[in-house]
């Protein structure tokens, strides 16, 4: 058989190609998607789009480790083509090492990723902010449990320790797709040898030598300096990252307040049955700079109203936290974080309306409490009635401050990314009970 058919043989598989294309490109769009996103996070009129660009950032990263996982088991499984015999050792050495550390590189980079959105912490400003992840929207990626379950202290030290090798590890990318380009278009160019027909089809092969495979000893010696290069960088930036210690939080900046639970007395004026499908409950603010809104799709309300009886007017409003929906599967999963609504703890939201007060015309204000977990706020909320033949429509609207709500507390209690106020709009219609 002639060199030529050998080479023409020796040739990764389809698999294999489309794998390293796909990981490749993956992986180059990636870097400078970190690096804007580092100072883009920062500026306020750049918040917003950072925001989502972390979000297709994480996606993409779990692509790539698992494709990775594919790629590594189909390596395993499948002979690679021979390197050239013209080359000299260490330079088949030097390329074997390389492979090696881009699959530890292809391994090391989500997987540091994925340890700092599981400890729930913001390197930037140095607080906590859980946000869940979502595999382009579709479907949630559960964090790594015993990091996003870890105390405070630990979760810090997590965050900063992954976020420092993750970026230096980013560099390493970098350096190792120079090499492996500039190789590549060395033996191109240069040698012509035919080693790029490997990873591209349509390239025709030379008729060169092959060299003998390497020896097992030669193969651990490849895979120890691959892994290494990446491990030294990783663990060393990991640790240049710890953070200083934090400052303990007293103890009346960690107790919560406890709210008593209270109880309206059923007025005397007519009651009202809703019409859930003609009615909403609604919620907008900004996050990062750009407006967003939400709803609750489950809530009950016993009203009883009546201009002429506003003494004998109440109204009380549970409202199913979990409920809440903003169309963005990554904001909703954070509503239901703890530090949000945590529904898992607290299911409902109560509003309790004790007096009512006529303004004018059809202009009226309902006076009471909002309590949302265990804290509680006074709220006016101004609002319109309008009845025909038995049957009300009310509108209304009223702008509450979250963090007298103990909402977003840990993460943004300055209200750096969501809005301090937050406002709250209904439409209901109703009809009146025979």
């Amino acid at each position: 058989m002639s060199t030529r058919a050998l080479a023409r043989k020796d040739r990764y598989s389809a698999v294999a190609i489309a794998l390293h294309w796909l990981i490749g490109l993956s992986i180059l769009a990636m870097i400078p998607m970190g690096w804007w996103m580092g100072d883009a996070i920062e500026q306020p009129e750049t918040q917003a789009l950072a925001y989502r660009v972390f979000q297709i950032h994480k996606s993409v990263g779990f692509l790539i480790l698992a494709l990775t996982f594919v790629r590594i088991v189909w390596r395993l499984t499948h002979p690679v083509p021979a390197l050239p015999a013209q080359m000299h050792g260490w330079e088949r050495f030097a390329a074997r090492a390389t492979h090696v550390a881009f699959y530890a590189l292809m391994l090391a980079l989500p997987l540091t990723g994925w340890a700092y959105v599981s400890s729930g912490w913001a390197v930037v400003t140095d607080t906590p902010l859980p946000v869940p992840t979502l595999w382009f929207g579709l479907f949630t990626i559960p964090h790594i449990g015993f990091i996003e379950h870890a105390s405070e202290a630990v979760r810090r030290t997590v965050g900063y320790m992954a976020m420092g090798a993750h970026s230096k590890l980013a560099w390493g990318a970098i350096v190792l797709v120079a090499l492996h380009v500039g190789a590549a278009l060395k033996h191109q160019f240069l040698n012509r040898d035919g080693v790029l027909a490997h990873m591209v089809p349509v390239l025709p092969h030379a008729d060169v030598p092959l060299a003998s495979p390497p020896s097992a000893k030669e193969k651990w010696l490849e895979r120890f300096a691959g892994v290494a290069f990446v491990a030294v960088i990783g663990v060393a930036f990991a640790i240049a990252a710890k953070p200083a210690p934090k400052a303990e939080m007293t103890a009346a900046e960690t107790t919560p307040v406890a709210v008593a639970e209270t109880s309206v007395m059923a007025g005397t004026a007519p009651a009202w049955t809703v019409d859930a499908s003609a009615s909403s409950i609604s919620f907008s603010g900004t996050h990062s700079g750009a407006p967003f809104t939400g709803s609750f799709q489950k809530w009950e309300a016993d009203i009883r109203f009546d201009p002429a009886d506003l003494a004998g007017s109440t109204a009380v409003v549970t409202v199913d936290t979990a409920s809440a929906q903003t169309g963005d599967a990554t904001k909703d999963g954070s509503l239901k974080g703890a530090e949000w609504f945590n529904p898992a703890q607290f299911p409902t939201a109560r509003f309790e309306a004790t007096e009512f007060v006529a303004l004018d015309g059809n202009r009226y204000e309902a006076r009471g409490t909002l309590r949302i977990k265990s804290a509680s706020q006074p709220v006016v909320l101004p609002f319109t009635f309008d009845e025909a033949s038995g049957e009300a429509t009310v509108t209304g609207k009223v702008a509450v401050d979250r963090t007298r709500l103990d909402l977003g507390m840990v993460s943004d209690a300055a209200a750096s990314w969501v809005s301090k106020m937050i406002e709250v709009e209904i439409n209901v219609r109703a009809k009146k009970a025979a």
